[in-house]
């Protein structure tokens, strides 16, 4: 990825090339978006929390196939971060699927 350093600030291009995760995070907290990772920092761009997953199949059947009819997303406003050794697990998902969503 380009970077441009103003001032000793490096700025990176703000692109949706960011893979579509569902992250796992302690104390049992379940949310998607466009995650990207530097060093121990993370983000999740256009995120959401999955309050209910509504699922029959558990996480990885939203993540193929996106929300069902009863899956509960709260969406979050701005960007959420987190250090990476709060995260328990990741899972890829089928981008196509989330885009119209997040």
């Amino acid at each position: 990825m380009n970077k441009v350093v103003i001032n000793g600030i490096e700025y990176t291009p703000a692109t949706d090339e960011s893979p579509i995760k569902i992250v796992i995070l302690q104390r049992g907290w379940c949310m998607i978006g466009r995650f990207e990772r530097d060093g121990s920092d993370c983000k999740l761009r256009d995120a959401a929390v999955i309050r209910q997953w509504g699922t029959t199949r558990g996480l990885g059947q939203i993540a193929e196939g996106g929300p069902t009819d009863l899956t509960k997303l709260d969406k979050c406003h701005g960007v959420v971060e987190f250090d990476y050794l709060t995260v328990v697990a990741t899972i890829d998902c089928e981008e196509g699927v989330w885009e119209n969503v997040l």
